[in-house]
């Protein structure tokens, strides 16, 4: 069987345009989730998960924070709120940015988001002191050149995390750019120390919970919910060979 191509920024435009009419489905995600409402979600990090991030991350008031695969912007403005640390947001889809910046100004909150990719966001070299990338990294068509984005925007001793899932299964109906998600490997490979993979089952558990609802639901006429019920669909018969993770590591100090 041939692989899938990975989804283009087309897609994902469309996907956030529907998202923004569809208090419904955010509803059902910040309700498993534990999320509040004024937290926009565009993955399946939780509450519980935001704090882990934040300790993770060792940020200080001041640092810059980058949200790699921003979305809506929900993450990045929580976690740079909880630290002091002032926020840069990149992604691809424009459609995304647009709504994040709309949401920052909404909450009265100062942030940088742009668009670029995750393997080339434009920045300078060491300009950062964290890198937040929420369930997203197998999203670059080059996992290598993305890893090595991370490596390159943060200061000598800056930290990354990144969550993600993994599988060992070979099994067709996982999409193939998550059959290659390596977390470990990939921050090894771009020269990170201290690269640490945890399991999160907890996390897996409110997804499972959210999914089985999805799946049941009737989406009627919302594309959001449409999307949101086929995923369910298509993630429940393969949940079991997933591994829900986080991943931190540090960019090395200086010589």
């Amino acid at each position: 069987m041939a692989p899938k191509p990975w989804p283009e920024v087309t897609t994902f435009n469309n996907w956030y345009a529907d998202m923004a009419g569809s208090p419904v489905k955010d509803e059902i995600v910040q309700r498993h989730l534990g999320l509040p409402p004024a937290l926009l979600s565009s993955s399946l990090l939780g509450w519980e998960g935001i704090g882990e991030v934040v300790a993770a991350l060792q940020l200080n008031p001041g640092a810059t924070l980058l949200d790699l695969a921003c979305g809506r912007g929900g993450y990045g403005l929580e976690v740079a709120g909880r630290s002091g640390a002032a926020l840069i947001g990149v992604d691809f889809s424009a459609e995304a940015v647009r709504q994040a910046r709309e949401h920052a100004r909404r909450l009265g909150r100062a942030a940088d988001f742009r668009v670029a990719d995750l393997a080339a966001t434009g920045l300078d070299s060491g300009s950062v002191d964290g890198v937040l990338c929420v369930d997203a990294i197998q999203f670059a068509r080059d996992p290598a050149a993305a890893y090595a984005e991370l490596r390159r925007v943060l200061g000598p001793g800056g930290r990354a995390v990144l969550t993600c899932w993994e599988t060992s299964s070979a099994d067709e109906r996982i999409p193939e750019r998550l059959r290659l998600v390596d977390l470990g490997g990939g921050l090894t490979g771009a020269g990170f120390a201290s690269v640490e993979v945890l399991d999160r089952p907890g996390w897996r558990e409110r997804e499972l919970a959210m999914w089985e609802e999805a799946a049941a639901l009737d989406p009627g006429d919302d594309a959001a919910l449409q999307s949101l019920h086929d995923e369910a669909v298509s993630v429940l018969p393969t949940f079991g060979l997933m591994r829900r993770l986080m991943a931190t590591a540090t960019a090395p100090m200086a010589a």
